[in-house]
């Protein structure tokens, strides 16, 4: 088996996801053969640093020692078990130690394989709950702009018309409230306690007239990842909570993209003391190495499910894989690994100098914005004019391939570089990686 055949066999029998293939078959693409840290290679030996933590979801760097040790220990005993009516080792611990370090509202956990079916798995308990109480209520409340997945329910509630405008027909009704990152800046010129309290009065009055219909407010927790990094204002989150607990409505929590420590704590939501009644968890939940998921709900959401068997009130929702032996062995050696190398608290001064780096971005000229909550971090690219480019033109792309030049993998959301590298990162590679992004947008755009 040579590269040539490996490269015309990913062209032929391959369909990426989120990928026009008629454009990924006419150029050249990488093709991962192994990591090392913060490092990828490619089939061709090629070294790049993986600045999107492999989508956001790769924590402590790839090939990780320990991780690997929990791997090959769980697969000596068992690769997989059931759940369904049956339990494992792994998933028990992972359970317990997940309740541990969550808010405290939450003691439950409901285990699948990636966000958008923790997603799925939220909505569906909610709008159970609600029925188990003998109320119809089917209506939920999401932003604009809200990436949710791409599953049916995830994309009801989701709000990005590129995505989601084609499956429209299938979707069930959401109310939108406006993005509050683009409807704070049209409005206010910034984030700001104005905007946020004028945000809330618009949720408050929604359910003062239909709040009775609804069965919960789902958001992302604390910012908008794939809509471009859109962060919210501070204290939006929690006003949320305060509303959604007076109007008897649940609140779901999105932390597929944020948990884990990419927003500086294990999850956003601690930032604002808030605790949801559902919280979903995926991505960084394994350090980026198997497919794992969970939905965490409280004891009261927990015990309307309760009673006896022939009352058919128990959720009638799972996969094959709930639970799986690997993920969770791994899952549960990385929430270790985080606590006993103090991962959390030798990020802190990394995000102070992300903060501090990013400053000089505003210098070029087609630096229409810099967002960033934590690791998290968007650079939009616009017209010296400040209008967007057009879709077709695929900038972000071409500033992305660029980095490629000097070892920096880059996936943009549109025309916003997404930084989001491994935790572990050295200072002096996340100096490298964004003094090569810098480069990479004059190189394509200033010359």
């Amino acid at each position: 088996m040579g590269l040539e055949e490996l490269e015309r066999w990913d062209k032929e029998f391959f369909w990426h996801p989120f990928t026009q293939m008629k454009v990924y078959r006419e150029e050249e693409n990488l093709i991962f053969e192994r990591g090392e840290g913060i490092y990828l290679y490619d089939i061709k030996g090629r070294k790049f640093i993986d600045a999107i933590s492999s989508l956001w979801c790769n924590t402590l760097g790839h090939n990780h020692p320990r991780l690997n040790r929990a791997l090959k220990e769980q697969l000596s005993k068992v690769a997989h078990t059931t759940t369904l009516g049956s339990s494992n080792v792994p998933a028990i611990l992972l359970a317990k130690e997940l309740v541990e370090v969550s808010p405290k509202c939450l003691t439950k956990v409901f285990y699948s394989e990636d966000g958008a079916e923790s997603v799925e798995v939220a909505l569906k308990l909610a709008y159970h709950y609600f029925k188990n109480l003998g109320e119809r209520r089917r209506l939920f409340v999401s932003l604009e702009n809200a990436y949710h997945g791409d599953t049916i329910g995830a994309v009801s509630v989701g709000g990005i018309e590129l995505f989601h405008s084609t499956y429209k027909d299938l979707l069930f009704e959401t109310y939108k409230l406006p993005s509050p990152y683009v409807f704070c800046k049209e409005k206010y010129g910034k984030l700001c306690s104005e905007c946020k309290e004028e945000l809330l009065e618009k949720l408050r009055e929604f359910l003062k007239r239909r709040g009775e219909e609804v069965v919960a407010v789902i958001l992302e927790s604390g910012i908008q990842a794939a809509a471009g990094m859109l962060p919210f204002p501070k204290g939006f989150l929690r006003g949320v909570r305060e509303i959604t607990k007076e109007f008897g409505v649940l609140l779901i929590l999105d932390e597929v993209a944020t948990g884990f420590g990419r927003t500086g704590t294990l999850f956003y939501c601690e930032q604002e003391g808030v605790c949801p009644d559902l919280m979903c968890l995926g991505k960084g939940i394994t350090g980026g190495y198997l497919p794992l998921a969970v939905t965490l709900t409280t004891e009261e959401i927990f015990k309307v499910f309760l009673g006896e068997f022939g009352e058919a009130k128990h959720f009638y929702h799972g996969h094959t894989y709930t639970g799986n032996n690997l993920s969770c062995a791994v899952a549960l050696e990385h929430l270790k690994v985080l606590r006993e190398e103090k991962i959390l608290e030798r990020l802190k001064p990394k995000i102070k100098l992300l903060e501090e780096e990013l400053k000089g971005f505003y210098e070029l000229k087609n630096v229409k914005d810099v967002r960033q909550l934590g690791f998290m971090v968007g650079i939009e690219l616009s017209r010296e004019d400040g209008r967007p480019f057009e879709y077709r033109q695929r900038v972000g792309f071409k500033v992305a391939y660029k980095c490629r030049e000097r070892g920096v993998f880059l996936r943009p959301l549109g025309d916003v570089m997404v930084l989001m590298p491994p935790l572990v990162i050295d200072e002096e590679s996340l100096i490298y990686v964004l003094n090569t992004l810098r480069w990479a947008i004059k190189e394509v755009l200033q010359r």
